[in-house]
Order: C-alpha cells, then sequence, then structure tokens
C-alpha cells in the first residue's frame, strides 16, 4: 500500500514538472513517506528547485519577443517617406521669403476732368479766384479792401429774389469760434444746425426762415457767402463733392461727413 502512494505522488510530481514553465534540474528528496517510532505518518517539506540561467532555462514561448523579428508594419515611420503635405509649411516659408511683388502706391484723389474742361475758370466773383472751388484767403481779402460778402437769395413764399450782405470780418470770426468750440463733439460729422440750417426772413413778405440761396452750377456757386451764412447745408451732396473734388478731400460717405469736410476746407483756405 505504502509503495502504490510513493508512486502516485512520484507520477504527480511528473506531470506537475513536465507542464511547468520552468523545468525542475535538481531537487532534494523528492517525496517520501517516513513512519516515526509511533506509526504516525509525517510529510517532508516541500521540493526546493534550482533555476538555472533565464537565457537558456525559460520556456521557448517566453522569448518570442527577442527571437522573433519585428514586424514590417513597426518600422513605417521610419521607412517610408514623409508626405508632400508636411512639405507645405516649409514651402509656404519659401515662398514668402522670396521675391514679393513690387507694392503698388495708393493712388490720391486726382482731380479727373472731362475733356473740354480745364481746371482754370473765369472769376466768378471778386473774393474767388479763377480756379475751381477756390477762395481768397480773409488777410488777401482785407488787404484788397473787401469787406463786405453779398450773394442772391430767394424766399420760398414769394419767390422774391435778393442779395443778402454779410460783414467778412465779424462773420468769419463768428463761423471760426463754433467750430474751435464744437470740435470734439463732431466726431467728423456736421452738426445738425449746418445740416438743416436756419435761414433768414424774408424782407418783403417778413416770413420767418423762408430765404434759401441761388446756386446756380456747381462753377458758380458762391462757397464764401454760404460758409458765412452758415448754409453750405442747403447743397446738395453732388455738389458737396464737386468743392471736395477739386480740393483733394476725401469725397465718400454720408452727407453730414462730406458736409463737414467742406466746411473744415473753406476754414483752411480762408485761414490761410
Amino acid at each position: 500500500m505504502e509503495d502504490k502512494d510513493e508512486e502516485l505522488v512520484r507520477l504527480k510530481l511528473a506531470i506537475r514538472s513536465a507542464s511547468s514553465p520552468f523545468p525542475v534540474l535538481a531537487t532534494t528528496t523528492v517525496f517520501s513517506t517516513y513512519f516515526s517510532s509511533s506509526g504516525a505518518t509525517t510529510f517532508p517539506s516541500p521540493p526546493i528547485f534550482h533555476l538555472a540561467s533565464t537565457n537558456s532555462s525559460l520556456h521557448p514561448s517566453s522569448r518570442r519577443a527577442s527571437t522573433n523579428p519585428p514586424h514590417p508594419s513597426s518600422r513605417r515611420a521610419s521607412t517610408n517617406p514623409p508626405h508632400p503635405s508636411s512639405h507645405r509649411t516649409s514651402t509656404s516659408r519659401q515662398n514668402v521669403e522670396g521675391p514679393l511683388r513690387p507694392s503698388q502706391t495708393r493712388k490720391s484723389p486726382m482731380r479727373i476732368l472731362r475733356p473740354g474742361k480745364s481746371e482754370t475758370i473765369p472769376q466768378p466773383y471778386p473774393w474767388a479766384t479763377t480756379r475751381r472751388a477756390k477762395v481768397r484767403s480773409v488777410s488777401d481779402l482785407l488787404s484788397k479792401g473787401i469787406l463786405k460778402i453779398t450773394g442772391d437769395v430767394q424766399c420760398k413764399r414769394c419767390e422774391k429774389r435778393y442779395q443778402i450782405e454779410y460783414n467778412l470780418q465779424e462773420k468769419f470770426t463768428e463761423v471760426n469760434t463754433f467750430i474751435t468750440v464744437n470740435m470734439d463733439n463732431m466726431h467728423d460729422r456736421a452738426p445738425q444746425i449746418w445740416q438743416s440750417p436756419i435761414l433768414p426772413n424774408c424782407r418783403f413778405c417778413e416770413q420767418n426762415n423762408c430765404v434759401k440761396p441761388l446756386l446756380g452750377k456747381k462753377r458758380r456757386i458762391n462757397w464764401l457767402f454760404l460758409f458765412l451764412g452758415q448754409m453750405l447745408g442747403c447743397c446738395k451732396l453732388a455738389e458737396l463733392k464737386y468743392f471736395c473734388k477739386h480740393t483733394k478731400s476725401h469725397r465718400t460717405g454720408a452727407k453730414d461727413r462730406v458736409l463737414y469736410l467742406t466746411y473744415l476746407g473753406l476754414l483752411k483756405q480762408l485761414d490761410s
């Protein structure tokens, strides 16, 4: 009976050793049965296994990572050429650093006249010049003895036509002071009093705020008279653009902006 048990234990150990990934190289007492004097059965300590070097004793399956060559797909990043899209940044930088196109100079607001038109015109008024939309300075007018500025007007009610006269020195000081005081609040736009000016009263029918200035052709507009009476707002947008065109001023935008530039342009001419 004892022989059968010992053979069974040896068989189990042999099977377990064969299925283990770490083969047994040397052991002490395999697993024998000892009997004491009292007849009790005692079991020895488990067998001690001694493993050899890792490179030689490991199961062949444990060396797959080191023995098998790397898969070709693992070398794609190094063997495959870079995609053409990766050169876009460098190519664009080369284009930027290359020769640039010649810069185009911004065109100045040149006065383009139609065929048959001239920049010089017959002098329409004593206080005007022979150039379009150009008036003489206040100092020049005073030195010439021109103290009064007149203009043609018409009543919108009785339709009477007559002339209004302004004192050059007084009216210029009034308008100049108004612009100096309110310049910061205008924000490059004509105030409401310029857009809808207060018109003079009619001396015939005595109707209030009903006398409008007579403009006529663009080249014969009495710019100084309209400036002193603060009636430039009676001009149409096309007439204001005509002034800005021939004075090299910016003439695009709403009427309040073009009207503002017209006042400043005339002030510059008179104060020169």
